[in-house]
C-alpha cells in the first residue's frame, strides 16, 4: 500500500466542496490488448482480496459470452481502494455495436486509461471509444501494455497514438498525454521508456496508480448542494426490483430518504430509497450515504429509465438527457413456423418473444423494437451485427425459439438526400492475400485509405458502407484461409453509394423431410459443400449446403440405398464424406439472403428458404 498521498490541485466547487479523494476513470482498449488482465493485477495489488481468497481470472468478464468470446459486452464498474483514495473503474465495451454502453459509461468519468498493445498499437475499436472520450474532454492516460512481448515497439505505438489523436481532433492538452509502460500479466509498470525496454527490471503497478491520482482530476460537484444523480445503467434483482447505477452530480444521497424522479417528459414523482450500495472490487456493499462524485447503485424506484434524474424533492432539477447514437441495422424476429417448430425451445409464442424484447429495451438503450407487418413479427434495430447477434445468442441460451431475417441497414434523409451508415474497416492479412482482399472490397464499394506491410503481413484500412460488410466475413475467411484478422467500427452516415455486388453462390435445398443419409449426400458431393452431416433431421425448404453454381438446387438428401439380396463388390467399403461447414450464429447472419431465414433454437441453428 502507498505511504505517499497525492492531493490533486483543483479549485473548490462554487459555494461547495469537491470530493477530492475519488477518481473516476474508464478503461479503453482493443480486443486482446490486455485490459481485463491489467485490471486483475490492479485488484491484487490494491489489497481488496484476502490472502486465502480464491481469485478468478478475467474477473471483469463476468458475462458468460464475454468469457467465451474474449470481448467486453456489458459496461461494468468496480472500485479499488488505494491509500486514502477510492478509484472507481468503469470497463467499456470496445466494439461500436455497444455504443449505448460506451456513451453512458463515459458520462460518469473524468478521465480514461487508454491501453495500447506495444506491438499492434491503436486499433479500430480503440478509435471508436477514444473519439467519444475526446469529444467529452476527458483526460487521457496512455498505457503501453505488453512491453514484454518479443516484437514490442513502444516508441512506434506512441507515434501511432499521436497520429490517431491528431486525426480524431484532439486539442493540445490531450496531445500531451502522460504515458505509463506496463505488463498487465506480470503486474508491473514504469514511467521510464528506457526501463520499459528491460521489462524484467520494472516494479509493481505503483507507477500506474500514482499517475491516475496525479493526472485524473477529482470529480466536479458540490457535496453540499441539492441532490442530482443521473441514471446510467439498470440492473434487476428478484428481491429489490430495478437497481440503477449512476454518478452523483451534486449533493448527497442517503438510504431511506425520499427522492424525486424527473422523467424524460419532465414529470416528477416521489420515491423512497430502499437500498443504497457502493462498490468495492466487483461487489456491491451497503452504504448509509454517498456524496457528489461517487458512483452508486440505488434501489426503490420501480419505473425509472436510463438518462432520467434523481433529485432533491425540494429542488427537482433535471440533468440533460444522455444522447445515444441511432441504430444502424435492423432485422425481423418472428415466431418459428418451420416443420420442426416448438420441438426444442421452451419459449416459442409471439407473446413470450415480445415480452423478452420489451425487457431488453429497458436496459439496452441502443436497441429499438417496433411491431412488424404481422402480430408474429417484430422489427429489432441495433448498432450492428454483433449487437444483434449477442441478443439472439442470449435469448437462445435462455430457451427461446424463433427465426430471424437477413440484417438490413437503416437509412435516413439528410437535406433531402438518402444516407446510409459506413464503417472504418481494418484488415490484417498475409501479404499473399492482399490483392484478393482489395479486389473483393472494391466490388463492395470499399475505399482503401491506408496500407503498409511488415513481417509478411499487410495492414489494410478501408472506409466502406455497412451494406458492403454484410456477408463479407465468411468470404474473408475463405480468401485468407482463416489467417486474416478483421475489425470494423461505425464511422458516420454517408450518401447512398448505389448497388453493391455480392458473390455468394446459390444454395442446396432439401425437397423432402426426414433424416439425411450418407448414401444420398455422397452422390451429391460434386454439387457443392454441405452444412449438415448424415442423420441430421431436415425438412422441405431447409438449406443443407452451398451450391457450386449461382442458382439454387433442390435435392433429396434423405434418399436411402435400395436393399437387394445381391452382395455388391463395394459393400464393405466405408463411405467417406467431405467435412461440412459448421453453421454458427455469426456465419448464418452473414450468409443468408433476403429470401431466406435463420431458425434459432436452444439446440440448433438452421437456415431455410422463406417459402418453397
Amino acid at each position: 500500500m502507498p505511504s505517499e498521498t497525492f492531493a490533486k490541485p483543483s479549485s473548490p466547487a462554487e459555494n461547495g466542496i469537491l470530493n477530492d479523494k475519488i477518481r473516476n476513470i474508464a478503461i479503453i482498449a482493443h480486443v486482446d490488448h490486455g485490459k481485463t488482465t491489467l485490471v486483475d493485477s490492479m485488484f491484487r495489488q490494491s489489497g481488496i482480496y484476502r490472502e486465502n481468497e480464491q481469485i478468478a481470472e478475467r474477473a471483469m468478464d463476468s458475462h458468460e459470452l464475454e468469457r467465451e468470446r474474449g470481448i467486453t459486452i456489458l459496461a461494468k464498474n468496480t472500485a479499488i481502494p488505494y491509500g486514502e483514495y477510492k478509484i472507481n473503474i468503469l470497463d467499456t465495451p470496445g466494439h461500436a455495436d455497444f455504443s449505448g454502453e460506451v456513451e453512458r459509461v463515459l458520462t460518469m468519468v473524468d478521465g480514461a486509461l487508454l491501453i495500447v498493445d506495444a506491438v499492434e498499437g491503436p486499433m479500430p475499436q480503440t478509435r471508436f471509444v477514444l473519439r467519444k472520450a475526446l469529444a467529452l474532454g476527458l483526460k487521457i492516460v496512455v498505457v503501453i501494455n505488453k512491453v514484454d512481448r518479443p516484437a514490442s515497439d513502444p516508441a512506434r505505438a506512441i507515434d501511432r497514438m499521436i497520429d490517431l489523436l491528431i486525426e480524431l481532433g484532439a486539442d493540445e492538452h490531450q496531445l500531451e498525454f502522460p504515458t505509463v509502460y506496463a505488463c498487465g500479466l506480470q503486474g508491473t509498470s514504469t514511467l521510464d521508456a528506457e526501463e520499459a525496454s528491460r521489462p524484467e527490471t520494472m516494479g509493481d503497478l505503483t507507477a500506474l496508480f500514482q499517475t491516475i491520482l496525479k493526472e485524473i482530476p477529482a470529480p466536479p460537484g458540490d457535496k453540499t448542494g441539492s441532490l442530482q444523480l443521473q441514471v446510467a445503467t439498470i440492473d434487476y434483482n428478484d428481491y429489490l426490483g430495478r437497481i440503477i447505477v449512476g454518478r452523483i452530480r451534486r449533493g448527497e444521497i442517503k438510504q431511506g430518504q425520499t427522492a424525486a424522479l424527473v422523467d424524460r417528459e419532465g414529470k416528477i414523482t416521489q420515491h423512497r430509497i430502499t437500498k443504497l450500495f457502493g462498490f468495492q472490487g466487483l461487489k456491491k456493499i451497503d452504504v448509509d450515504k454517498a456524496f457528489a462524485g461517487d458512483i452508486v447503485a440505488v434501489a426503490g424506484i420501480p419505473e425509472i429509465q436510463i438518462g432520467e434524474t434523481i433529485c432533491d424533492p425540494l429542488n427537482p432539477e433535471a440533468l440533460p438527457p444522455i444522447d445515444i447514437e441511432e441504430p444502424t441495422l435492423k432485422m425481423t424476429f418472428s415466431v418459428n413456423n418451420s416443420p420442426l417448430a416448438g420441438k426444442e425451445g421452451k419459449f416459442v409464442t409471439s407473446r413470450q418473444i415480445k415480452d423478452r424484447l420489451a425487457r431488453e429495451v429497458k436496459s439496452n438503450v441502443s436497441l429499438r423494437v417496433d411491431d412488424g407487418p404481422t402480430p408474429e413479427c417484430f422489427v429489432v434495430s441495433g448498432r450492428g451485427e454483433l449487437h444483434l447477434g449477442i441478443l439472439i445468442e442470449t435469448m437462445r441460451r435462455e430457451g427461446y425459439e424463433f427465426q430471424v431475417s437477413k440484417p438490413e441497414v437503416l437509412t435516413k434523409e439528410v437535406n433531402g438526400e438518402l444516407h446510409e451508415p459506413s464503417e472504418q474497416l481494418m484488415l490484417d492479412v498475409p501479404e499473399d492475400n492482399t490483392g484478393a482482399c482489395i479486389e473483393r472490397l472494391s466490388v463492395r464499394k470499399g475505399e482503401l485509405q491506408n496500407m503498409y506491410t511488415e513481417n509478411g503481413r499487410t495492414m489494410l484500412e478501408f472506409k466502406i458502407p455497412s451494406r458492403g460488410l454484410l456477408g463479407f466475413r465468411s468470404e474473408f475467411i475463405r480468401l485468407t484461409r482463416g489467417q486474416g484478422i478483421m475489425n470494423a467500427a461505425f464511422s458516420a452516415f454517408v450518401p447512398w453509394v448505389g448497388d453493391i455486388g455480392t458473390s455468394r453462390n446459390g444454395v442446396i435445398v432439401s425437397n423432402e423431410q426426414g433424416e439425411a443419409t450418407a448414401y444420398a449426400m455422397k452422390n451429391l458431393e460434386d454439387r457443392g459443400v454441405f452444412f449438415i452431416t448424415p442423420k441430421t433431421t431436415v425438412y422441405r425448404g431447409m438449406i443443407v449446403g452451398e451450391h457450386n453454381r449461382s442458382n439454387d438446387l433442390l435435392v433429396n438428401v434423405v434418399k436411402a440405398k435400395k436393399l437387394t439380396n445381391m452382395r455388391s463388390a463395394g459393400a464393405d467399403v466405408l463411405e467417406v464424406l467431405s467435412t461440412p461447414i459448421t453453421v454458427t450464429l455469426e456465419y448464418g447472419l452473414d450468409y443468408i439472403a433476403t429470401d431466406e431465414l435463420m431458425e434459432v433454437t436452444p439446440q440448433n441453428i438452421r437456415l431455410r428458404k422463406q417459402s418453397i
